[in-house]
C-alpha cells in the first residue's frame, strides 16, 4: 500500500493556481510516464493519491496499470474556466471498492470544539472500504490536512486607515503578523481535521468493525503536538485491562513503528538460531513479538524523510493501520514486513527522469501475512 502526493497532477492546457503554470505536452507525457514507471517498478495494491487536479486523467492511467477500482469524492475548483485550486484526493486499488464516501465532521462536536459553525476539511477525505484477501472489508482512509501556509494574505497593495498607502516597513510589519495569526490558523484547522477524523474512523470502527488504514499527506510530523492525538495510547479514569483492549481496538499505530518492531525482533529470531544451530519454533517468534517493546527505544533507527524545503527536512507522509496489522496483537492476521521511501528524484534528481516528478517520497508498505 503506498501513499502518493501527485504534487499538481493537472492535464493541460489548464493551469494550476495561477494562468502561467501549464503543463506543456511534452511535459505532461513525461510526469505521467514517472507515475507509471513508479507503479510498474513497484506495484502497490491500493495507492492513496493526493493533489489531483485532473481525477479523470489519473482513473485512466492507473486503468492501463491494473487498477480496475478508482474513486474521488470531490472536484477541484475551478476559476475563470481553466484555472484550477483546490485539489482532491483519490484512491486506486486492485481489489473492490465496495463503499466510498466523503467523511463529514460531527457539527455538535465542531460546535463544542469552538471552531466556525461552517467548518469543513479543507480537502475532502475518503473512506473507501477495500474488500483486502483474506482480511475482507478494510476502511481505507485517504487524506491531506491543511498545510502550514498561512490562511491570511497581505495585499501589498493594502491601505492604511487614512487611505494612503502603507509604507514598506508598514507592510513588512502586516506581513509578519499575518504570518503568525495566520499559521496558527491552519495549525488549528490541520489539527482539528485530525481531530474530528479520528473521532469518526473510532466510531465507524464499533459499528463496522472493520480494520483501517489511514494514508496521506498530513503537512505535519507526528511528534510536534498538534497531530499526536492520531496515535493516542492513554485512556484516563478506565481500568488498566478495559484501558488496553479498547486502546488497541481503537486507535492507530505508525506503520514505520510497526515494521520496526517486527524487523527488530525477527533479526534477533534469526541470530538466536543460529547461535543454537537450529531453527526455533514458529510458536516462539510469535511469543516475541507479542511481547516486544518499541525497538526504536533501543535502536537509533533513522527514517527517510519525505520532503525536503530548503536546508529542513521532514517526515509529512503517512500510513497509520490499526491493530489488525500489529504482529504483536493476538488476532492481527497481517504484520508490516517492509517499509519504503522512494526519494531518488528528491536526493539525487536527474532532469531527464525526474524533471517531471514530485516534491515528496513515495512511502510504500508491504502487508504480509502471518503464519
Amino acid at each position: 500500500m503506498a501513499t502518493f502526493n501527485l504534487f499538481n497532477y493537472l492535464e493541460p492546457p489548464n493551469a494550476c493556481y495561477e494562468f502561467e503554470r501549464i503543463y506543456s505536452a511534452e511535459q505532461w507525457h513525461k510526469k505521467q510516464n514517472w507515475i507509471r514507471d513508479y507503479l510498474a517498478e513497484y506495484q502497490p495494491d491500493i495507492i492513496g493519491f493526493q493533489e489531483v487536479f485532473s481525477p479523470d486523467s489519473l482513473k485512466e492511467l492507473v486503468a492501463e496499470q491494473g487498477y480496475e477500482h478508482f474513486a474521488v469524492v470531490d472536484e477541484p475548483q475551478v476559476v475563470d474556466d481553466f484555472i484550477y485550486s483546490r485539489p482532491v484526493v483519490g484512491i486506486a486499488s486492485r481489489f473492490p471498492i465496495v463503499e466510498c464516501e466523503a467523511i463529514k465532521a460531527n457539527m455538535a462536536l465542531v460546535q463544542t470544539l469552538g471552531l466556525s459553525s461552517d467548518f469543513s476539511f479543507s480537502r475532502k477525505v475518503i473512506r473507501a472500504t477495500i474488500d483486502v484477501p483474506h482480511l475482507g472489508k478494510c476502511d481505507c482512509y485517504v487524506v491531506h490536512f491543511k498545510s502550514k501556509r498561512t490562511m491570511i494574505e497581505i495585499d501589498e497593495a493594502c491601505l492604511a486607515e487614512n487611505g494612503e498607502k502603507l509604507s514598506p516597513e508598514q507592510i513588512i510589519i502586516e506581513t509578519l503578523k499575518a504570518q503568525v495569526a495566520g499559521g496558527w490558523g491552519s495549525t488549528i484547522q490541520r489539527g482539528s481535521e485530525a481531530a474530528l477524523l479520528m473521532v469518526e474512523m473510532i466510531a465507524r470502527r464499533e459499528q463496522s468493525n472493520n480494520p483501517m488504514l489511514l494514508m496521506g499527506d498530513f503537512n505535519n510530523t507526528l511528534v510536534d503536538g498538534v497531530l499526536t492525538h492520531l496515535l493516542t495510547n492513554t485512556l484516563r479514569f478506565v481500568s488498566t485491562i478495559d484501558r488496553d483492549a479498547y486502546l488497541a481496538k481503537y486507535c492507530l499505530q505508525d506503520s514505520w513503528d510497526l515494521y520496526q518492531t517486527v524487523k527488530t525482533v525477527k533479526t534477533d529470531y534469526i541470530n538466536e538460531s543460529q547461535a543454537d544451530g537450529c531453527l526455533l519454533a514458529e510458536q516462539q517468534l510469535n511469543e516475541k513479538l507479542t511481547n516486544a517493546s518499541d525497538p526504536n527505544q533501543s535502536e537509533n533507527v533513522l527514517r527517510n524523510p519525505t520532503h525536503y524545503f530548503g536546508a529542513t527536512n521532514s517526515v509529512l507522509d503517512y500510513i497509520l493501520l490499526s491493530c489488525d496489522f500489529d504482529a504483536s496483537y493476538h488476532d492481527s492476521l497481517y504484520e508490516v514486513s517492509d517499509y519504503h521511501t522512494y526519494d531518488r528524484h528528491l536526493i539525487n534528481p536527474i532532469f531527464d527522469r525526474d524533471g517531471e516528478s514530485t516534491d515528496h517520497g513515495v512511502v510504500l508498505i508491504t502487508l504480509t501475512l502471518r503464519s
